[in-house]
């Protein structure tokens, strides 16, 4: 009796344990979180290097979550029409996870911080959503421009600055021939 009882409880763990039924299906499963979480670290390494709350391990987290949340329906048979469902809940409850990196300081309605950062986990939410959904090439190519975003783009809009800020003080110069007639 002892060992039905073993028998049955061990034959029950086993099937629990069974939900990656091959090699094949483990090994999708393994490179496509393993990728979420390195492009997610890329993006985060980016936020980090520069100072911002949300970093590493937390890009590393959000695309590895949303890598995990459209993993598990496929695997399990859900039909790629109810996946729209999973993708809405995943992106609501990113959309929560951005606002708390968005913060407002002192009564300046101009002094907002964190929204690149918000948008960048956001960013990698889709990411790792496009990881789990096994479009890995869309996912490193958007992982690339994102990154061409965060850090090449602020030292163009620098630059940019430099030169609008100049011709506008060109403009008021009342020196100028124009104005003194």
């Amino acid at each position: 009796m002892s060992t039905t009882v073993w028998s049955r409880i061990a034959d029950t763990v086993s099937r629990e344990f069974s939900d990656i039924g091959d090699v094949e299906q483990m090994t999708k499963v393994t490179v496509r979180l393993a990728l979420a979480g390195l492009l997610g670290f890329v993006l985060g390494f980016e936020r980090e290097a520069r100072g911002k709350a949300a970093g590493a391990r937390t890009h590393m987290l959000v695309a590895m979550g949303s890598a995990l949340f459209v993993l598990t329906p496929q695997f399990t048979g859900m039909a790629i029409a109810d996946m729209s469902r999973v993708v809405q809940g995943l992106l609501a409850g990113v959309g929560f996870l951005c606002a708390g990196a968005i913060l407002k300081s002192g009564k300046d309605e101009q002094a907002v911080q964190g929204l690149t950062t918000a948008a960048g986990m956001w960013m990698t939410a889709a990411i790792g959503l496009a990881c789990g959904l096994g479009r890995e090439v869309t996912a490193i190519l958007s992982t690339l421009l994102a990154l061409v975003v965060l850090a090449l783009v602020p030292h163009f809009s620098r630059g940019l600055q430099g030169v609008i800020g100049n011709q506008a003080r060109a403009g008021n110069d009342t020196s100028n021939e124009e104005t003194r007639r």
